[in-house]
């Protein structure tokens, strides 16, 4: 995992300006889903330190929840590095996570009675939608989810 981390010095994870973010890139091995997850969590609770915003304990776990299946679905279905973003924007935080493949995830049909493949009905489920856009190079997955307050 190669990090590059917005803040004083890489040691702090948020910036002083108007949009906070924290990013790292993972090398799509099975650690970065880990990795991303704690990324989140951290971020989250640098949010509520720093900036005072009250985040309940169901929007942090949402936010690592959500960050979790987008990086399962790169380490399963896309080859190589992938990067991820965690900006606050107003009341949200925006997750951008980019990969190598041009491949657009499809979310499958709701099926309850199927085990497994249901990552990006969950990530809709607590987002409401997903953008998804190709890049130069790959792909960017794009999604937001509300936090609820506004800093203090």
């Amino acid at each position: 995992m190669v990090e590059a981390v917005a803040g004083d010095g890489g040691a702090d994870m948020v910036l002083p300006g108007p949009l906070p973010w924290a990013g790292a890139v993972y090398d799509g091995a099975s650690d970065s889903i880990r990795a991303a997850r704690n990324l989140a969590a951290d971020f989250m609770e640098r949010l509520q330190r720093a900036y005072r915003i009250a985040l309940s304990t169901r929007v942090v776990g949402a936010v690592q929840l959500v960050v979790s299946e987008l990086v399962t679905n790169v380490c399963k279905h896309a080859p190589g590095p992938c990067a991820l973003d965690l900006v606050l924007v107003g009341r949200s935080l925006e997750i951008r996570v980019w990969d190598s493949s041009f491949r657009v995830p499809v979310p499958d049909v709701p099926d309850p009675g199927r085990v497994g493949r249901h990552g990006l009905e969950i990530v809709t489920a607590l987002c409401g939608e997903i953008d998804v856009r190709r890049e130069p190079v790959g792909k960017r997955v794009r999604v937001r989810i509300a936090l609820g307050s506004a800093p203090a």
